[in-house]
């Protein structure tokens, strides 16, 4: 972007274009700039990873690693065929799948679930 901000300049001195217009130029290059900055940030983003930790005090332990690109696509499914299996329905039932796609649209990482029962299990939900 320096080097077409340069040309602008130039053409000012040149007097090829105003201060006005070399001004409106310089500001359309600095907007498609952050335009740029933030897709390659949502880019970033998309290329993480969502991680469910389940742990059980009776070994039924589940890791489940999915890319955020297919996360939203596929997680009210997923949370619905897990709670329908007697096996796991124990672990999702507290699992609140709103906040999970709100965590994806704000783009935040870490973890964001975390639940241990009484009896020793735990739950955990983090986005890297």
């Amino acid at each position: 972007m320096k080097e077409e901000i340069t040309k602008v300049l130039t053409m000012i001195q040149e007097g090829k274009i105003d201060a006005d217009k070399g001004s409106e130029l310089i500001q359309v290059l600095q907007q498609k700039e952050e335009s740029e900055n933030k897709f390659v940030e949502k880019t970033k983003y998309l290329d993480k990873t969502l991680k469910v930790r389940v742990v059980s005090t009776e070994n039924d332990n589940v890791t489940v690693n999915l890319p955020i690109k297919l996360v939203k696509a596929v997680l009210m499914a997923g949370h619905s065929i897990a709670a329908s299996i007697p096996q796991s329905e124990k672990y999702v039932k507290d699992i609140d799948i709103n906040l999970l796609l709100e965590a994806i649209e704000n783009e935040l990482d870490g973890q964001i679930v975390d639940i241990k029962s009484a009896n020793g299990d735990s739950v955990a939900v983090f986005i890297e």
